[in-house]
C-alpha cells in the first residue's frame, strides 16, 4: 500500500485538519458511519460535539485495525454535524486523531442522526495488500 497526501498550493489553504486530497495504491476499506456508541453498553458517549466524535473515531479505529489497518491510513472521512457550529470543536479533536498526513475530508450539516447523536463519521482507508 502507497498512500500520499497532496496539499495544492492553487487551492484554497484547509480549513480545519484535513488535505486536499490523497492518492493511494492498494485496497480500500470502506467503513459505515460510526455515531459516538459504548461498545460494549450500546449507548451514547458524550454531551458535547467533540467528546461525541471522540468515540466515533476510537469506533472507527476499532474497526480498521479488526480489518488488519489503521486510521493512520484513512483516505477520505466524512463528518457529519446535526450543529455546524460545532465544527471547530469537532475540528479540535479530529486533529488529535490526524497529526500529520491527515486524510481528505467533507464535513456537512445534517437536520438529525440516529439515536439523537450529534455526530457521525465514516471513512475510507487503505489497506495493505
Amino acid at each position: 500500500m502507497h498512500r500520499v497526501t497532496i496539499n495544492s498550493d492553487s487551492a484554497p489553504a484547509a480549513v480545519g485538519p484535513y488535505s486536499h486530497a490523497v492518492r493511494v495504491s492498494g485496497e480500500l476499506l470502506f467503513i459505515s458511519g460510526q455515531i459516538p456508541l459504548h461498545p460494549a453498553t450500546g449507548e451514547i458517549v458524550g454531551d458535547t460535539p467533540g467528546e461525541q466524535a471522540r468515540r466515533c473515531l476510537e469506533n472507527l479505529e476499532m474497526v480498521a485495525a479488526d480489518a488488519g489497518t489503521s486510521l493512520r491510513n484513512a483516505v477520505k472521512m466524512t463528518v457529519y454535524l446535526t450543529d455546524i457550529a460545532a465544527f471547530a470543536e469537532v475540528n479540535e479533536v479530529y486533529a488529535d486523531f490526524f497529526k500529520h498526513d491527515p486524510p481528505a475530508r467533507v464535513a456537512l450539516a445534517v437536520a438529525a442522526l440516529p439515536r439523537g447523536a450529534q455526530v457521525e463519521i465514516d471513512a475510507v482507508v487503505a489497506v495493505e495488500v
